[in-house]
C-alpha cells in the first residue's frame, strides 16, 4: 500500500475531504508561521505544511500520490525528503517538477519508470529541478495593475513573456523550456517579480489610493471632481464641508485579484488646493479677512 506521509505531515485520514484537508492547513499554517512561531524548526515546518497543502489542495497531484505514495519520493518518507532538499531550492518548485513531470509508468525491470528525469533513488543532473534557471525582473506598476507582456535579456536570448494582471512583488513567474540545458531536456525560467513605485499611486492589496486635488470653492460648497484611475477617467461628488484628507471610495476600481477576479476599489484622498490671496478680489479678500 502507498505511504501517506504527507496526510501525516497534515495530520488528516487519507479519506479526508478537501474541506478537512484545507482547515487542517489554516490550523497548522498559523501554529507554525515564522511571525509566530519561534522554536527552531518552525520555519521548516511551515514550509514542509505549505508544500504537502499544495499537493493534497490539488485533484491531479493528490490522485498521483494516493497511488504511487513516498515513491514519488525515492522511497524516503515526506518528511525526510523535505528535509533533505532544503538549500536546493524552492521545495514547492521541486514538487511540481515531480508531479508534473511523473509518469507511473511500469519499467520492463519492475518498479517503476518515472519519467521527466527522476530518479526514484536519489537526484541526478538530468532531473528538470538542476536545469530551473533563477533570475529577479522588475515590472512597471502601470503593467502590473492591468497586465501585459514583457521580455528580458538573458545570456543574449531575448525572451518574452506575458505578465497577469494583479501580480504581486514577489510572487514568481515559471517560463517553460527557458532554463538550463542538458542536451536531453531543458529546464525552466524562473523569475522573481518586484514592481516599481508609482508616483502616483499606493497599493495595498488589491485597492490604490491617490491623492485628488480639489479647490476650496467645491470643498466648502461641493461640485463634481473628475479622476484618473488606471482603468478610465472617473467623477466624484464631492460633499459640502468636505474636508482636507478626507476620503472617497471608488468601488471596483482597483487591482483585480488573481484568484478571485474580484476587483479592489480606489481611495481618493482629497488635498484641498487653496487660492492664490493676489488672485482674489478686494471685495472677497476683505470678506475673508474678517471672517
Amino acid at each position: 500500500m502507498a505511504n501517506s506521509s504527507l496526510y501525516e505531515t497534515l495530520g488528516i485520514s487519507k479519506s479526508a475531504s478537501a474541506d478537512e484537508i484545507k482547515k487542517a492547513y489554516r490550523r497548522l499554517a498559523r501554529k507554525y508561521h515564522p511571525d509566530i512561531n519561534k522554536d527552531p524548526g518552525a520555519e521548516e515546518k511551515f514550509k514542509e505544511i505549505n508544500a504537502a497543502y499544495e499537493i493534497l489542495s490539488d485533484e491531479k497531484k493528490r490522485a498521483q500520490y494516493d497511488q504511487y505514495g513516498d515513491s514519488m519520493f525515492g522511497g524516503q518518507n515526506f518528511h525526510d525528503f523535505a528535509k533533505g532538499s532544503a538549500g536546493m531550492g524552492d521545495l514547492n518548485d521541486i514538487l511540481n517538477s515531480i508531479f508534473g513531470g511523473f509518469s507511473g509508468a511500469k519499467s520492463s525491470r519492475g518498479g517503476f519508470d518515472f519519467g521527466g528525469g527522476f530518479n526514484p533513488f536519489g537526484f541526478n543532473s538530468n532531473f528538470s529541478m538542476d536545469l530551473d534557471r533563477h533570475s529577479a525582473i522588475e515590472i512597471p506598476f502601470d503593467t502590473a495593475i492591468n497586465g501585459g507582456e514583457m521580455s528580458v535579456n538573458l545570456n543574449g536570448e531575448n525572451i518574452k513573456f506575458k505578465v497577469p494582471a494583479g501580480i504581486n512583488t514577489g510572487e514568481k513567474l515559471r517560463i517553460r523550456g527557458k532554463g538550463n540545458s542538458n542536451g536531453n531536456q531543458n529546464g525552466d525560467l524562473i523569475l522573481e517579480i518586484k514592481i516599481s513605485p508609482s508616483s502616483e499611486y499606493e497599493r495595498n492589496g488589491d485597492d490604490l489610493s491617490k491623492k485628488i486635488d480639489v479647490p476650496l470653492k467645491t470643498a466648502l460648497f461641493g461640485g463634481k471632481i473628475e479622476v484618473q484611475t488606471p482603468k478610465k477617467t472617473a467623477t466624484i461628488k464631492i460633499s459640502k464641508n468636505t474636508k482636507n484628507g478626507q476620503k472617497y471610495r471608488l468601488k471596483g476600481y482597483g487591482v483585480q485579484n488573481r484568484k478571485t477576479k474580484i476587483l479592489g476599489d480606489l481611495y481618493a484622498v482629497v488635498n484641498i488646493v487653496l487660492p492664490d490671496a493676489d488672485s482674489l478680489s478686494d471685495e472677497v479678500r476683505e470678506a475673508l479677512e474678517s471672517l
